[in-house]
């Protein structure tokens, strides 16, 4: 099937860019991304010296096991910003992608598009959509490139923005609208880290209801937290089963509708089932497992 390569994008972990050593660590946790961040974790004295920290690390060529390696860096309307793009771009050995925040308008997407094909760079690029104006215009951002691979759910910022508790019903209209804004542009949708380490049953529920409402992962702020974000953004094998019939009836079939298990089925809904299967082969490969 040609289309967008799936992958998994479950789970992320930061590292700041002041401290390196924890970068490694970050990287065999297994989490599906891991970010190096120039931005919130990094006091304006020191971005400076994070930022040369990373260049230094992305200068040398690494073994990044199975994660998808990011740098967040500053706001690209920030002197930082501008730098860190820049810095990034003489790398011998760039990372994956880079994380964008506080984005508020596609032209701010599209200028630093236009300046990576310029300089033949291959950087992939994920959005945070944690302002106003962000997400306003999220549906367009999420469309601007092609380099875009995700939209990530600020909900501590934007919970500021809009006046409202960081509670689910408090930010359930906005991760809906960036839920939309994904799934029409076919990227996925990383909500924001689930701050409380002593409670995992609440990460647990969270995370359930981030995937039930359609988004594709989520933050965590320490590998201990991963299992279970994981664990509520890998189809079941039950899933897996059901979008195997569902595929194979289509194909045998060749038609608009079929019935499985006395359900009638539309053939819009094999997308979905598609990409169930393209995200559970995917992490069977990463564990060595079969479905």
């Amino acid at each position: 099937m040609d289309g967008p390569i799936i992958r998994p994008r479950r789970s992320f972990l930061f590292a700041p860019g002041t401290n390196l050593a924890m970068f490694p660590k970050a990287v065999k946790s297994g989490a599906d991304i891991v970010c190096i961040d120039l931005e919130d974790a990094i006091a304006p004295p020191d971005k400076a010296a994070a930022r040369q920290n990373t260049a230094d690390l992305f200068n040398a060529p690494a073994d990044f096991g199975r994660s998808e390696v990011l740098v967040r860096v500053n706001a690209l309307r920030t002197r930082d910003g501008l730098a860190d793009i820049l810095a990034l771009l003489d790398c011998a050995h760039p990372p994956t992608g880079l994380m964008l925040p506080k984005v508020k308008s596609p032209d701010e997407v599209a200028a630093l598009d236009e300046l990576l094909t310029g300089e033949g760079s291959a950087l992939r690029l994920q959005v945070i959509i944690e302002t106003n104006e962000g997400l306003r215009a999220c549906h367009e951002i999420a469309q601007t490139s092609d380099r875009v691979d995700a939209l990530l759910f600020g909900g501590v910022d934007m919970a500021a923005e809009l006046r409202a508790p960081t509670s689910w019903e408090g930010l359930l209209y906005a991760r809906s609208r960036c839920v939309h804004a994904a799934a029409s542009a076919g990227i996925d949708l990383i909500d924001v880290p689930f701050l409380d380490l002593n409670d995992m049953d609440g990460l647990a529920r969270e995370a359930a209801l981030c995937a039930g409402i359609g988004m594709t992962g989520k933050g965590a702020i320490h590998p201990k937290q991963l299992p279970a974000i994981e664990a509520a953004f890998t189809p079941s094998a039950e899933e897996i089963a059901r979008a195997r019939r569902i595929v194979e009836a289509f194909e045998a079939a060749d038609t608009g509708l079929v019935v499985v298990d006395n359900k009638l089925i539309e053939k819009p809904v094999l997308r979905a089932m598609r990409r169930t299967l393209a995200i559970a082969d995917a992490v069977a490969g990463q564990s060595g497992g079969t479905q």
